[in-house]
């Protein structure tokens, strides 16, 4: 886990509806061990916002290029479904059947390339997912109540 990974976990967990699983495996194909079961991600950060009533896919990037976000965005979007059904399935939440949805959290400078990249994955067609983007700098501690943190919508 790197620096920022931590300081966006306190971020979430700072709302008391929002309920965190950090580094949570994604795993499309069911098997015991996800390295030899096909396609799997471990996710920074699975968060269900019970106030209202989604799932958030949480990746936390400060890079320039944001390659790396950008490869495993590429991947959801071409097995979104897949993703919502193993997601389902391995943490148990198919009673809540709520909108699942990537929220990204980079630096405020890099925010207009990912929306570029975003737009190159739609390849003008609709993304399969309509992600929230939080950039880094609004999740400092001092921007916010630690224990009491109001969902930001």
């Amino acid at each position: 886990m790197n620096y920022y990974e931590s300081v966006v976990i306190d971020y979430l967990r700072a709302d008391r509806a929002v309920f965190v699983n950090t580094e949570c495996c994604i795993q499309i194909n069911p098997g015991d061990n996800p390295d030899t079961s096909g396609p799997h991600w471990y996710c920074d950060a699975v968060a269900l916002n019970f106030r209202c009533k989604e799932i958030f896919l949480c990746e936390i990037s400060y890079a320039a290029q944001l390659g790396d976000l950008t490869k495993r965005l590429r991947a959801w979007h071409d097995n979104w479904q897949s993703v919502i059904d193993a997601l389902y399935r391995e943490s148990m939440i198919c009673e809540f059947r709520w909108p699942v949805r990537p929220w990204l959290f980079v630096r405020e400078d890099r925010v207009p390339l990912l929306k570029e990249q975003l737009n190159r994955i739609a390849n003008g067609q609709p993304l399969k997912f309509n992600p929230k983007i939080t950039p880094l700098e609004k999740v400092q501690p001092w921007l916010f109540s630690t224990f009491n943190r109001k969902s930001d919508g």
